[in-house]
């Protein structure tokens, strides 16, 4: 199985070439963000991409208003469902054309009732399969897989949803790392199409610096999650995995007071945390699948005493 290691377009430069170049000296394999508006951008996105041999997934953002300056990505609660939808099939749209890999979509809205959870994924889904376009859903907050309970009920209740993992959210949303929550960890790995592999705890969805060690256990708690991805996609025969260590500045990185100054680097943890993940899934390789230990629920977890800035 094949690792592609993606980053985040909120995490660099806004113009176009500079975005690309940083990410290419960095040895990324993509880029992840939304399709732009017009078509001269979209046709020069396209062709920067070709021309970069950069990987591309289209994100979608449903039900949120672009004008919002300040919470542009937060459902807005007077959007309907259709709103979503109409949203969510322009992406689908224009994601062939983009030579996207995979649509990963923040959908839904968490004050939605069950059923219309339901009716909205059902229409999703049939979005994806007249399309031919995958859609991942992300676990995210605000959204309607804001949690894990109901994020277990959609994936029983929808056999064929896949999802994005961004457990840190939920780290947040649950107030503890989910350990707790292994039975379904396990279930998400099993429909797990795409990672976010940001590291969360359980006050804030990033910590701000994941080589510290105060967020040591928080940082071996992600990867073990990630491990059970990973051997569930193995065992499922999946010739490709993706990753995008989804470190971002905007209010996710810790300010100081005053100054609102970043109290560390983004790019830097993000190439940090982008290496790291390389070196792991490597190792992963080489270790048989029966030897491995993420499919049991984890006991009596030892924390490091000692931290190392490899």
């Amino acid at each position: 199985m094949e690792l592609l290691v993606l980053r985040s377009i909120w995490s660099g430069p806004e113009s176009l070439e500079p975005l690309l170049q940083q990410t290419v000296d960095a040895g990324f394999n993509g880029i992840e963000g939304p399709i732009p508006d017009s078509p001269t951008a979209r046709r020069e996105w396209q062709q920067q991409l070709q021309d970069h041999n950069l990987a591309f997934i289209a994100e979608a953002t449903t039900g949120s208003d672009k004008s919002d300056s300040g919470n542009w990505w937060i459902p807005k609660p007077e959007r309907s469902l259709q709103d979503h939808l109409d949203d969510l099939r322009w992406t689908i749209e224009y994601a062939a054309a983009m030579d996207a890999l995979f649509v990963s979509a923040m959908t839904g809205y968490d004050a939605w009732s069950w059923q219309q959870n339901v009716d909205f994924f059902s229409q999703a889904l049939e979005l994806q399969q007249q399309s031919g376009i995958t859609i991942s859903f992300e676990t995210h907050r605000s959204r309607s897989l804001f949690n894990p309970w109901i994020t277990r009920d959609l994936l029983q209740q929808f056999p064929q949803m896949q999802i994005t993992c961004d457990f840190s959210h939920w780290c947040v949303v649950c107030e503890r790392l989910i350990d707790s929550e292994w039975e379904i960890l396990q279930l998400c790995a099993s429909r797990a199409r795409h990672i976010h592999s940001r590291v969360g705890f359980a006050q804030h969805a990033q910590v701000s610096e994941p080589r510290a060690p105060e967020y040591q256990a928080a940082l071996i708690a992600h990867e073990r999650w990630w491990d059970l991805i990973w051997q569930s996609q193995k065992l499922r025969g999946l010739p490709r995995t993706t990753m995008t260590p989804e470190f971002l500045w905007d209010n996710y990185m810790s300010t100081l007071p005053f100054t609102q100054q970043p109290v560390a680097d983004v790019w830097q943890i993000t190439c940090w945390m982008a290496e790291r993940q390389r070196q792991r899934f490597a190792q992963l390789g080489k270790t048989k699948l029966g030897q491995t230990q993420v499919s049991q629920t984890p006991t009596n977890i030892v924390q490091p005493t000692e931290h190392s800035r490899d």
